[in-house]
């Protein structure tokens, strides 16, 4: 049984896929773009007042970020288009309206002059407020067009001071718009409140959130993001389960998208050839109100009804997100053997969120599916034995030691009452 969140891969691009429709035909396989479209990279730095704080290696944040930047610069690669937002670079005030305003793109997206970039990074001092939410609706902006990845990467040393627009909820905004775009988001001080609302930023778009103490660590992440925006990105399929195996859609190894009612189940279907090994995790995302306590599981059956395996989560309101994962090895065959060469494995993922009354249940929660069918490793074992797959050696051994650690114990406890007795 596996019983961990996994790092699925393509996860980033889930919640880029909610509002993705079911027009594609059930069990059709994924694929991947052929990347005509440049990879797009918007750096979105805090230029806020706090900023002047001098406390990253015994220099400001603003100097350890302007080093950081030119570093990564330097190292951004040929086909990537970057640009560089602002947020509270400009208004030094103490009007709230105005200081929310005070976003700007400090280099437009696209072919990288390195030169002119590095003059317009020089000139930035820490001045203002901190509008993140502003700040991440119009870096959206700038992303749009193009069906190459996009990553937005925030930098910011303090929390939004433009409530009531909500970051986190601008992050969800901006996933539900299904453009691809994935939030990053680095925090220049170990701050829990600071951490939380820029972690909740990254993970409703499948991001990621670091917290960095040091200049070098700083450019390490930033040049990885940007980095990263650079590699393939696997386009999710549209699919749509059904509510028994026998009706569900037959999947190839992709990456897939569905949405699930509440108290529902979903089914699929993938067929498992002999000597290969299927491996299959499930995210499932809360894009609205839901009650702290939820749970994920996936289940591995036969067509017969029997479980083979599964994988399960639980979470506890503090993220938007739940993933689990399994993997079923099958047996070679042997070459005389009348059964089926590949195996028909259903694939049933179940969730427990619940919303409170008044939030709106339809459509469904949003949930990714990854399948991959592999080579299996050698000798390998059939895990359906009623459920505890490889765990049945381990039940084997606690049997036999529980065994001779009662007969140890009965015959030393009759030894103690006879030398009792003696005495």
């Amino acid at each position: 049984m596996i019983r961990r969140k996994w790092p699925v891969a393509g996860v980033c691009a889930l919640l880029a896929a909610l509002t993705a429709g079911l027009a594609l035909p059930a069990g059709a396989a994924a694929d991947e773009p052929t990347g005509q479209d440049a990879p797009k990279v918007n750096l979105v730095l805090d230029v806020s007042g706090s900023m002047r704080a001098k406390d990253i290696d015994g220099q400001s944040r603003m100097a350890a970020a302007k080093q950081a930047f030119n570093e990564v610069l330097d190292a951004t690669p040929e086909e990537v288009e970057l640009g560089i937002r602002t947020l509270g670079a400009d208004y030094a005030g103490d009007d709230r309206k105005e200081g929310c305003k005070d976003t700007a793109q400090l280099y437009p997206v696209g072919p990288l002059d390195r030169t002119e970039a590095k003059t317009a990074v020089a000139t930035l001092v820490p001045t203002g407020w901190t509008p993140i939410g502003p700040a991440l609706l119009k870096a959206a902006d700038d992303l749009e067009g193009g069906d190459g990845s996009k990553r937005i990467v925030l930098i910011s040393d303090g929390e939004d001071t433009c409530a009531p627009l909500d970051p986190c909820e601008v992050a969800r905004e901006i996933a539900a718009k299904g453009i691809g775009l994935t939030i990053d988001t680095l925090g220049l001080v170990p701050n829990a409140k600071l951490s939380r609302q820029l972690s909740c930023i990254a993970e409703a778009t499948g991001g990621t959130y670091t917290s960095v103490e040091h200049q070098d660590e700083l450019t390490d992440r930033v040049n990885e993001l940007v980095d990263r925006a650079a590699e393939p990105v696997v386009t999710p399929v549209a699919t749509q389960g059904a509510d028994s195996c026998a009706k569900a859609p037959t999947l190839t190894s992709g990456l897939y998208t569905d949405r699930e009612e509440f108290s529902q189940q979903r089914w699929y279907r993938v067929e498992v050839p002999s000597g290969q090994e299927l491996r299959a995790s499930v995210s499932v995302a809360a894009d609205r109100a839901v009650r702290p306590d939820h749970g994920v599981l996936l289940r591995a059956v036969t067509v017969k009804g029997r479980e083979i395996v599964r994988g399960e989560a639980a979470g506890n309101g503090r993220t938007d997100m739940l993933s689990t994962g399994l993997r079923y090895p099958k047996p070679e065959q042997d070459d005389d053997s009348d059964k089926p060469a590949a195996e028909v494995v259903c694939l049933a993922v179940t969730h427990s969120f619940s919303a409170d009354s008044g939030v709106q249940t339809t459509p469904g929660l949003p949930l990714e599916l990854t399948v991959d069918v592999v080579d299996g490793p050698d000798g390998a074992d059939d895990v359906a034995s009623f459920g505890l797959g490889r765990s049945w050696w381990l039940l084997g051994v606690l049997i036999l030691a529980g065994f001779a650690a009662g007969l140890l114990w009965g015959w030393l406890s009759r030894w103690r009452f006879a030398v009792w007795r003696t005495n």
